[in-house]
């Protein structure tokens, strides 16, 4: 019998889509970014920051999960090791040879640094030093994290699956009341506290893999939480229970947060605030990925239409998507359109380009290991495992 978690496919695809969409907000906000829009401002900052804090730790949280109904079903883990260092190394290489490039030419371009086109800069990219570092992975930074905590995790990986499984009768007992879900939330919200506390001050986030120690303490505390909590029914009933709980939460942190965030200068200068702010944030995220949990559980436990073909499409769209942003918005934001004009024709050819460029890579076998995706005749990574029928009659009980 295969027990396979549709909501964490659905997750899966919404997160991703919602990190493309983020990267075409990024061009229209005043934080720096690789290029710019003429009509960057401060409109769309407050939606920005409410995503901000929990876009990311929903992927790791997501990707902790698909390793372990991914290594639970392998039989060997020397050969997952291989399996997955080539599937994620093959797209990271790539993509900084490649893909990412123009991201790089057009940055030094608007900045005024490099004048010559995209093909004379090519050596230069390879070799050259510039105000940014080159090659560079850019957006690709995710990549190379999960293959390297990939492959930190597979010598704990069994023992770590077997301790969740041994304590899950604990955790059931635990979380088994009107207010489990108030106890989830504590035991997911405690570390990433602990983590602002001792290392976010001194290890500013810079995605370069070999100084982002508070970064990484993040991320892979929340990838592990995926890993643990994956099949756990326990954690599965607390949150269905308490989803409206987490969503209303969710929803009432942001609107106090968003207060907080426009008035930042306040805050941090009164400094009454500023700590309480700092934690509210740390909820406010953990209640958020909760959430989205919860609600994942209960809206989209079936199979839908096109969720097989975008779970496969998720990795392609996200190694093309913002390379399209940056080249397509370099080029729009020149044009002399409105702001209406100009972000939704960005949206349509960042939407548009995903599409028929992953629907060209699925079709060349070449193309397909270098955009992550396996042989045409497997099927892409899924949220299943087989359970034995009395597991699954425990798991309904």
């Amino acid at each position: 019998m295969t027990m396979r978690r549709y909501d964490l496919d659905t997750l899966r695809i919404g997160a991703f889509a919602l990190l493309i969409f983020y990267h075409i907000g990024m061009f229209y906000v005043s934080w720096g970014w690789h290029v710019k829009s003429v009509h960057a401002g401060e409109v769309a900052e407050p939606l920005m920051r409410l995503l901000n804090p929990w876009r990311l730790s929903l992927l790791f949280l997501i990707s902790g999960a698909a390793l372990r109904f991914a290594i639970d079903k392998t039989t060997g883990l020397g050969r997952f090791g291989w399996t997955r260092t080539k599937r994620l190394f093959l797209p990271l290489l790539f993509g900084m040879l490649v893909v990412v490039v123009p991201q790089a030419w057009l940055q030094l371009v608007e900045s005024g640094e490099v004048s010559q086109g995209l093909i004379a800069f090519y050596p230069g990219y390879l070799t050259d030093t510039y105000s940014i570092t080159t090659p560079t992975w850019n957006h690709l930074w995710y990549v190379a994290y999960i293959l390297v905590y990939t492959l930190l995790l597979l010598p704990v990986a069994r023992p770590l699956s077997r301790l969740s499984e041994r304590v899950e009768p604990a955790l059931a007992r635990i979380l088994s009341s009107r207010l489990g879900w108030c106890l989830l939330l504590a035991i997911v919200f405690a570390p990433h506290m602990l983590i602002r506390l001792t290392l976010d001050a001194r290890f500013p986030t810079t995605h370069d893999l070999t100084g982002d120690w508070a970064n990484h303490a993040h991320s892979v505390t929340w990838l592990l939480t995926g890993y643990v909590i994956a099949k756990s029914a326990a954690v599965g009933t607390a949150l269905r229970s308490g989803r409206w709980a987490l969503l209303s939460l969710s929803i009432g942190l942001g609107a106090v947060l968003s207060v907080a965030w426009f008035n930042w200068d306040a805050v941090a200068e009164a400094g009454t605030w500023l700590w309480p702010a700092r934690v509210g944030r740390i909820l406010y995220l953990s209640a958020v990925i909760l959430a989205l949990l919860a609600w994942a559980q209960h809206l989209a436990a079936r199979e839908w239409r096109g969720l097989r073909y975008l779970t496969e499409a998720v990795f392609p769209y996200y190694i093309l998507h913002q390379t399209i942003i940056v080249t397509v918005g370099f080029w729009l934001t020149r044009q002399s359109l409105n702001v209406g004009a100009e972000f939704g024709l960005l949206t349509a050819a960042t939407v548009g380009g995903c599409i028929i460029g992953h629907e060209i890579i699925r079709r060349i076998p070449v193309l397909r290991p270098l955009f992550g995706l396996k042989p045409a005749q497997t099927s892409g990574d899924r949220f299943e495992s087989k359970v034995s029928n009395s597991s699954r009659q425990r798991q309904s009980t």
